[in-house]
């Protein structure tokens, strides 16, 4: 009896973590930074990347550069976001540093709901990134996994069609069109059309087959067991708010037409992510040519980040935009 009265409260002990780690928010929760490592330039110059775990499933956080959102030492701003998308964000911006950093440090400062949270930058030879390891990270890759055409695959090219700064009016859609360009490496595994039926036979076979509900195997309706996050291949392109006006909600005061695949991992069943089982890449456009239209709720400016993701690298663009109130 006195080894049983023991163990229970070991046992309450040990259950208490467990509880507290499997607890999740929709809000209220705040925005940790993140170092993810260091790269080399041409030039000896080196890059630190940085990401972000907003630790909300629903609320995107807005904090402005300044006291709340701070680089030392230097200068606070550097180029890092001031609107904070759900959940986990790699690879977000990078910060250059010159050839003699040594072995100082950079440090990102971000305070949210009342929580500071710092991320420490160094040029520690276990932290260099390649795109190797941002496709393993982000979950293109297995852990420790790779293969000659995954080592070989590059980034999407993105050209912005248009001045990268524009304005635009409160409840006006904005038309923004991006030409994607990719080596195609990363293919992906969507469903082919059925070929064309030759007799009302095979027309009656082929309708039946391709408009019935879709089947999966055990495998794929198997909840994920990976220790990394699992991503989909394919080419997408997709547009988020990156800098601009938050709003009251904690949602985004922008709506985008059609509604765009999210760049942030959500792994829940169901969204329109490539981290969420099940998910399909979109068709790709015959001319390559992506377009989107945006439509803002509020005036200010407007930091707008485009994204053509290939599965496991990813090129970036950024548009600017002032927002003016309805005339009167």
């Amino acid at each position: 009896m006195a080894t049983i009265a023991l163990a229970f409260p070991l046992l309450i002990a040990g259950a208490a973590p467990y509880q507290a780690a499997a607890q999740t928010y929709q809000r209220g929760q705040n925005v940790a930074p993140a170092f993810e490592g260091w790269e080399r330039n041409e030039d000896g110059s080196f890059n630190f990347l940085f990401g972000y775990m907003n630790r909300n499933w629903l609320e995107e956080v807005d904090v402005p550069v300044g006291e709340h959102n701070a680089f030392s030492p230097g200068p606070a701003d550097r180029g890092q976001p001031t609107h904070f998308l759900p959940r986990r964000n790699r690879f977000v911006f990078k910060v250059r540093v010159p050839a003699d950093w040594g072995d100082r440090e950079l440090v990102w400062m971000l305070t949210s709901h009342g929580v500071t949270e710092r991320a420490y930058a160094t040029l520690r030879p276990d932290y260099v990134v390649d795109n190797v390891v941002i496709m393993s990270e982000t979950g293109a890759l297995g852990a420790g996994s790779s293969n000659a055409r995954m080592r070989a695959n590059e980034p999407p090219a993105i050209t912005l069609e248009g001045p990268a700064a524009r304005e635009a009016t409160v409840g006006v859609p904005l038309g923004i069109t991006v030409l994607v360009q990719d080596d195609g490496l990363l293919r992906s595994r969507r469903r082919p059309p059925p070929p064309p039926p030759e007799t009302p036979e095979d027309s009656a076979r082929v309708d039946s087959i391709w408009n019935a509900p879709p089947t999966f195997s055990r495998r794929q309706l198997t909840p994920p067991s990976r220790i990394t996050v699992q991503k989909a291949n394919g080419l997408f392109m997709s547009w988020f708010l990156y800098r601009g006006e938050g709003a009251e909600d904690g949602e985004s005061p922008l709506t985008f037409d059609p509604p765009q695949i999210k760049v942030w991992e959500d792994t829940r069943a169901g969204a329109n992510s490539p981290w969420a089982p099940l998910w399909v890449p979109p068709e790709l456009p015959e001319d390559g040519r992506w377009t989107v239209n945006v439509t803002f709720d509020r005036p200010g400016t407007y930091l707008l980040r485009g994204r053509a993701d290939d599965g496991g690298l990813f090129s970036d663009v950024e548009v600017t935009v002032i927002v003016r109130p309805v005339a009167s």
